[in-house]
């Protein structure tokens, strides 16, 4: 996918989100009585705008990376005599407070109805049925087993791999026990089995099923080559897209998972893989470079992915869950509820040190994976809109001055104590915000550059 068609895919779901945050303000304001001057999608220069005949300008801005509502306020500038009743510093603090937090709220709103759509589909999903447990590892120790099926970690049901994966986040960080219940192969009985673990997860970028030991079930999978990273060992030691791995050191290779076991066993050491490759064969010698894999030990990797393939997956794999529309309305609430606190825990584990400041993301990351979900799909595409969405919401409620969740608790103060806080105090938050907000901005931009170009 080319850059074009990436910005392309963050625009179209960026865009919507942007413009649903700041018309709840604008909403609210426009209910309660609010003079608002200025709608504007992105900052900057205008690109398009026109004027209403009541005098709000409407209009589409060069960077988009926000928005913003411009209300009439007399602490901003002049304000004729006939709107200041309608100014926005003349309301009521509960009036102020519906203002600023519409935002938010229709986010989260928004991520419930995105989800709701998703869930009025209907979701066929693979059960959770283990495909391989790695030796040593802290699934294999507890005695979990290849075709095993996961029925809860912690004592939470987990009908499908994402409850799974939701779950194990919800550990991030912590050293301990995690336990998981479990339907062993041809058994009649669950069982619980106990993993210890020791800082789960708290570098980024680790699976949290691989970082346990074990994989989901995958239908075979032909040795065929898809992406090969320009630079990489595979690029370099004369490996192409469209490869077909045939043999290793002389041994036949049926799946990807046979030769991506292979990959993983051999890291800086060097075997010879026959290819076929547009009907001719050849034979390649291939060193993995070595990296660190989420158990902490070393693993080869080729820099290469699979490509595209029509998968048929047993039905004795998979699992169908429909939902009417009351009910779909219940998991799509239950849904965004899971990703408020896993976003909630997963802020305050970062803050206390748990989990590290590498998991943060910015704009690169988020028009990356707005690219691929796009190419998949109309449904993973709404579903990575409401999980943003949901980001959005609870990042923007968050009390730090510069945020909605800033003047939210500004305004509290000045509710509980019967005036606002004094100027200075509020211009000494609003420069610490903004000094803590572009931080972590340079930050997640930066870790975006670092996993770029890593």
């Amino acid at each position: 996918m080319d850059i074009l068609q990436i910005l392309l895919a963050a625009i179209i779901v960026l865009g919507p989100l942007i413009a649903i945050h700041e018309f709840g303000h604008f909403w609210v304001a426009r209910r309660l009585g609010v003079k608002v001057l200025t709608f504007s999608i992105g900052f900057g220069p205008a690109l398009w705008s026109r004027t209403a005949k009541d005098g709000t300008e409407y209009r589409i801005a060069a960077i988009p990376l926000g928005g913003y509502v411009k209300m009439a306020d007399e602490r901003e500038g002049e304000v004729p005599e006939a709107d200041i009743p309608r100014a926005f510093n003349r309301q009521s603090v509960p009036a102020r407070m519906a203002i600023v937090a519409a935002g938010p709220l229709i986010n989260l709103a928004f991520a419930v109805f995105l989800f709701w759509i998703l869930f009025m589909q209907g979701m066929e999903t693979l059960r959770t049925v283990v495909g391989s447990v790695r030796e040593q590892s802290p699934a294999a120790v507890a005695g979990l087993k290849t075709g095993d099926e996961i029925l809860k970690v912690d004592g939470r049901d987990t009908r499908d791999w994402e409850k799974v994966t939701y779950a194990l986040v919800d550990r991030m960080g912590e050293s301990g026990r995690i336990t998981l219940t479990v339907m062993p192969k041809g058994g009649s009985r669950p069982v619980e089995l106990p993993l210890q673990v020791s800082h789960y997860l708290k570098t980024a970028g680790d699976d949290p099923l691989r970082a346990l030991g074990f994989t989901p079930y995958q239908p075979p999978l032909d040795p065929v080559i898809g992406d090969v990273k320009s630079g990489g060992p595979a690029d370099t030691q004369g490996m192409k897209s469209g490869d077909r791995v045939l043999a290793i050191n002389g041994q036949s290779i049926r799946t990807w998972q046979d030769f991506v076991e292979v990959v993983r066993a051999h890291p800086e050491k060097s075997f010879t893989a026959d290819i076929q490759r547009a009907g001719t064969k050849l034979t390649l010698t291939l060193t993995p470079r070595a990296q660190k894999d989420e158990l902490g030990s070393r693993e080869g990797k080729l820099d290469i992915g699979i490509s595209a393939q029509n998968l048929e997956i047993p039905p004795a794999y998979l699992q169908k869950q429909d939902y009417d529309p009351a009910s779909a309305l219940v998991e799509a609430f239950r849904k965004t509820g899971n990703l408020i606190d896993m976003t909630l825990v997963s802020l305050g584990k970062m803050v206390v040190g748990l989990i590290g400041l590498d998991n943060l993301s910015g704009p690169i990351t988020i028009a990356k994976v707005a690219g691929h979900t796009a190419s998949i799909g109309w449904e993973p595409l709404i579903g990575f809109m409401a999980l943003l969405s949901v980001s959005l919401g609870v990042l923007n409620l968050l009390p730090i001055p510069v945020l909605d969740g800033g003047h939210l608790l500004f305004y509290t103060i000045e509710g509980l104590l019967g005036r606002p806080l004094p100027e200075r105090i509020q211009e000494w938050g609003l420069k610490a915000g903004i000094a803590i907000m572009g931080s972590l901005m340079l930050l997640a931009i930066f870790n975006d550059l670092v996993r770029q170009f890593s």
